[in-house]
This record gives C-alpha cells, sequence and structure tokens, in this order.
C-alpha cells in the first residue's frame, strides 16, 4: 500500500462539477489500494477576489488580517471536496492548517513552515479515511492563521509528503507538466519527461508558475518524489527528481520569464564600505526579497548608483524604505521603472559547458533587445529587459538553443 499525497490547483477545484471530477479521481487512486492525502488551493479567482474586498475597506490591509481572510479560501474547497468524496461512497473528512499541525513563523502573508505534527492526519488515515487538507495555511506561536504566499499549498502537500514519508506527492494543475518554455508564448515548446530538483528551482524562482518555489526545496531536501500533471487528463506528467548523467548533457533545459518585476534605483549613493549592507539590510526586515542587484563603477564623486529588483507586489513597500535610505544617506534620489521583465535560461549542462551566455547575448542583440541587468548562476543566466520585449526574447532564445518538439 502507498502513501500518495496529491495537491490540486484553483483551476482544478474552480467550481463544483471540477471538484466532482477531482474527487473521482481521488477515490479512484484509492480504490487501486492507496492511502490518499489530498492537498486543495482555494477555487479559481476566489483570492483575488479576497483581496479586491480587503483593498476596498483600506489601501493598506494588516498583513495578521490578511492571512485571516486569504485563508478562508482554501477551507471552503476542502469543506466542499471531502462531501463530494463522500458523495462518490468513501469516507473523508477536511482539516485547516491549524488542525493538521502546521506550525509556521510569525511572516504573515510569507510565513516559512517550522514543523507539521501530522498526528490527526495519521489518525484519519487509520480510520480508512482521505483527509482533505486546506492548502497555504499554518498557525505561528501566537496560534493565529499564517499564510505561506502565493501558491503555498504547493508547500503545504511537498511538506505533509515529507513530515510522513509519503512514496509519492502528485501536483494536479491545468498543463500536463514543465515545460521548455510558456506554450502560450512558444507554440512549439516541449514537454519534458524529468527534470532535477535544480533545475525545477531555479524555473520556480525565475517566473515558471508551474511549482512553488519552496515547494521544490521541501521536495530536494526530503528527497520526496514529485510529479506535475494535468487534472484535467491522465497524461503522465512531469517528474522532479534528483539529476543523473542524461541531463548534464543537455545545455539548457529551459526558458522562463517573469513579469513580475519592478527595478528600483538609488542614484548617487556614497560609495563607501557598509551603505549596501545599511540598505539591504533594512530591505530585508521588511520581508521583501530583492532578487538581481547592479552596482556601477564610482564615479569621480565618490558616489554611485545602485540598481535591484523586486517583485510587483513588494514594489510599494521596497519603494517607500528605499527613499527614506535615500534621504538618510543624501544621495540624489530614487528612480522605479515598472515596465521591465526577467527572461532566463537554465540547465544543469550549463555547468559544463562553455559560451552559453555569449550565445545567450547575442541572441537578444539580434533581436535588438538591450539588456539592463544580468544575473547568473552555475545552471541559469538571467537578463533583465523591456517587458515589450519579453515574448520576443522567450522565442528566439527557445530557438537558439534548438527546444522545440522538431
Amino acid at each position: 500500500m502507498a502513501l500518495i499525497v496529491q495537491k490540486y490547483g484553483g483551476t482544478s477545484v474552480a467550481n463544483s462539477e471540477r471538484i466532482r471530477a477531482v474527487a473521482e479521481r481521488v477515490v479512484a487512486t484509492a480504490r487501486e489500494g492507496n492511502q490518499v492525502i489530498v492537498v486543495v488551493s482555494a477555487m479559481a479567482g476566489e483570492t483575488d477576489k479576497l483581496v479586491r474586498f480587503a483593498h476596498e475597506i483600506t489601501d493598506a490591509p494588516d498583513e495578521r488580517e490578511m492571512d485571516l481572510l486569504l485563508s478562508s479560501g482554501e477551507r471552503v474547497t476542502s469543506a466542499l471536496m471531502a462531501m463530494a468524496i463522500q458523495k462518490i461512497g468513501s469516507d473523508s473528512m477536511s482539516f485547516t492548517g491549524r488542525q493538521v499541525g502546521i506550525r509556521t513563523d510569525s511572516s504573515h502573508t510569507k510565513a516559512m513552515i517550522e514543523s507539521i505534527e501530522a498526528d490527526r492526519l495519521k489518525r484519519a488515515l487509520g480510520e480508512g479515511k482521505i483527509p482533505v487538507v486546506a492548502g497555504f495555511q499554518g498557525i505561528n506561536e501566537l496560534s493565529d492563521v499564517t499564510t505561506l504566499g502565493r501558491g503555498g499549498s504547493d508547500t503545504t502537500a511537498v511538506a505533509i509528503a515529507a513530515a510522513l514519508k509519503a512514496d509519492l506527492c502528485e501536483i494536479y494543475t491545468d498543463v500536463e507538466g514543465v515545460f521548455t518554455a510558456d506554450p502560450r508564448i512558444v507554440p512549439d515548446a516541449r514537454k519534458m519527461d524529468r527534470v532535477s530538483y535544480d533545475e525545477m528551482l531555479e524555473m520556480a524562482s525565475l517566473g515558471a508558475k508551474v511549482l512553488h518555489g519552496r515547494s521544490v526545496e521541501f521536495a530536494k531536501k526530503y528527497s520526496v518524489p514529485l510529479i506535475v500533471r494535468s487534472s484535467f487528463n491522465q497524461a503522465p506528467g512531469t517528474l522532479v527528481t534528483k539529476e543523473d548523467g542524461a541531463m548534464e548533457k543537455v545545455v539548457v533545459t529551459g526558458i522562463t520569464h517573469d513579469k513580475n518585476q519592478t527595478r528600483i534605483t538609488l542614484k548617487g549613493v556614497p560609495d563607501r564600505p557598509g551603505i549596501a549592507a545599511s540598505i539591504f539590510n533594512a530591505i530585508a526586515k521588511a520581508n521583501i526579497n530583492v532578487d538581481i542587484i547592479v552596482q556601477n563603477v564610482s564615479s569621480d564623486d565618490n558616489a554611485t548608483d545602485l540598481s535591484f529588483t523586486v517583485s510587483k507586489s513588494d514594489e510599494k513597500k521596497a519603494l517607500e524604505i528605499t527613499k527614506k535610505i535615500s534621504a538618510e544617506l543624501g544621495s540624489r534620489g530614487v528612480t522605479i521603472n515598472s515596465n521591465v521583465a526577467k527572461v532566463s535560461i537554465l540547465g544543469v549542462g550549463m555547468q559544463s559547458h562553455f559560451g552559453v551566455a555569449a550565445r545567450m547575448f547575442e541572441t537578444l542583440s539580434r533581436e535588438g533587445i538591450n539588456i539592463m541587468m544580468i544575473s547568473t548562476s552555475e545552471i541559469k543566466i538571467s537578463c533583465v529587459i523591456d517587458v515589450k520585449h519579453m515574448e520576443v526574447a522567450v522565442r528566439a532564445l527557445h530557438a537558439e538553443f534548438e527546444l522545440g518538439q522538431g
């Protein structure tokens, strides 16, 4: 008997018809002799609707209250899913993050899982029930509801799979797996049968919306077998696993893009030790993740320009902090550019092949695309460009590295 954790995203449970269809799939898996734990997201559009309600009340909603508000979407879905499974004839029971014992830190709206007790899940499984868990949520040391950030239901599922040493974690979504690029932009994008944890982690962090980044970190750390599949058909999906020799032979595995980027620049920052630390310490204390950082060469007046990117959701808060720091440092002001995108190439094979960066830059140059910022790691190269050139850049790079179906 295998223990399988199945997570279903918002489009998979978008309405009562879809919930019934998912319930049929869940029960079919259980009737094959498996123990099944289901993790669900809020129904498609529900979280956005709740966010709109909050902003109709106030321009700056309190993050603690936002967590309580947004966690309700997954609770609704979990109860409905349990009812649908019961209707088919299988025993089921829904659970909130609190009831499962998902303990997090106190970073409201971006909480990190610290532990999972899971005693009630084990007891439910032992009684022959199919537990349905509301994803995306937990509680902190004060017993306040916390949420794990957008896409956090993936993290809930993988963390539960790790805690219970599940045999498999299946992430069901509206796509058939992980593709070499977004098929909506690149028509000949190819679905990959296998991708390494490191590649998937980079894809998630670089803008691919197939999996939440922290879910991949959990999967890699605890060696959780992870499959990305569509809930709309029976296609086998993409296995996320440890890298092997065959993966290393492929120079570039995929192309990602991210429009959720804002570039902030401090002009005329004093060029002396400790300045960068003071800037980014203040931003870190606000729980804002900084992505790419570029500092220009110091000019004759011992001042420099410093640019960095953050997600659009953090734009307002990051800009306020940066303006305050600018005034304290006596810099020449702050500029912001929200019309940027990040385009990246990645692959574990890049570690052992030369000239990959040059090919990327030459390809963008041929398309007349200016590069504003560059970031690299062993298995990825990212460029920040004007958002209007993003789709052209993705298609050109996909063709350059011959990632298409043909």
